[in-house]
């Protein structure tokens, strides 16, 4: 359960970042639905436990990592925002492949 909180927190994060790296241009709206929402519902979904928004998660999480090393190779000044959207999506990557990960690694018992 420590991991679905972790999850959760990672993309109401990432919403959030989002919302405010994209607050000043032009296109914000485009950008929010694209960028903001969907961490927006898988984390209301993850919160209440549905279905597979955790698998979701960790899907999305690899497009928002590939776009932050985009960014931060290509806008010095958006870097920052960049940087953050990275660890988030590696925080979520973590959080959303844990448990699989311990059900597939564990010990036999006995």
């Amino acid at each position: 359960m420590h991991g679905q909180r972790l999850l959760t927190a990672a993309l109401i994060g990432l919403a959030l970042l989002y919302l405010v790296w994209f607050h000043d241009g032009s296109d914000r709206i485009a950008a929010w639905l694209v960028f903001a929402l969907p961490p927006s519902l898988l984390a209301w979904r993850c919160h209440f436990g549905r279905g597979r928004a955790g698998f979701w998660s960790g899907v999305l999480a690899l497009f928002w990592f590939a776009h932050a090393v985009m960014v931060i190779w290509s806008r010095h000044g958006e870097r920052h925002y960049a940087l953050a959207a990275l660890l988030l999506s590696l925080v979520v990557i973590y959080a959303s492949s844990a448990p699989g990960l311990r059900a597939r690694f564990a010990k036999p018992s006995k």
